[in-house]
């Protein structure tokens, strides 16, 4: 791992965590407010087609193969996307080992370290939130979360905001946008 550079900003999907730990809770709450609102028991079988829609089809199919496959009004998309958003989560996420070394490294190094995310800013801060630190929590105070959509919506470049941001030059910047073998 290259620690020279001296800022280092990271995706949160699928890089600091499994994205699959936030969608299988998100899966489980949905399938539980359905049962709710319909009052008949369907939270097992919905959890379970929407794992299985997930692992075979990916996270883009399973909203819309499970309102078609349980007959469920079209409302119940706003719903879903209202809740992914900003679900209370029942467990804690996890961040994956070698991330979490990597970062008390970077940390006990003296580095800069921030987020740089993609997708729904109130989403990515909800899974944010539901982060469990554990030793990485007394850093978290120097933690800057960057939200590529909100920058870009204001017409700013993320990686020219960020080099503003240290006072670094681009060259002074490492992107981890994939998982660290």
């Amino acid at each position: 791992m290259d620690n020279s550079k001296s800022v280092y900003v990271f995706e949160i999907d699928d890089v600091l965590y499994p994205k699959r730990d936030y969608l299988l809770q998100v899966y489980y709450l949905f399938s539980n407010f359905v049962e709710y609102s319909e009052a008949r028991p369907l939270a097992a079988s919905i959890l379970d087609y929407m794992k299985l829609v997930f692992e075979d089809m990916g996270e883009d199919a399973v909203l819309e193969k499970t309102l078609d496959h349980f007959g469920l009004d079209s409302v119940y998309g706003e719903n879903y996307e209202r809740l992914k958003a900003n679900a209370n989560l029942p467990l804690k996420l996890f961040l994956k080992p070698n991330m979490k070394k990597y970062l008390l490294a970077l940390f006990d190094g003296g580095k800069n370290v921030g987020i740089l995310t993609s997708g729904n800013p109130v989403e990515q801060l909800n899974k944010l939130k539901h982060m469990d630190w554990e030793e990485l929590t007394s850093h978290l105070t120097s933690l800057k979360v960057f939200f590529i959509e909100e920058l870009k919506f204001r017409n700013i470049d993320p990686i020219d905001y960020i080099v503003e941001e240290y006072g670094v030059s681009k060259d002074d910047i490492s992107v981890i946008r994939d998982e660290l073998s």
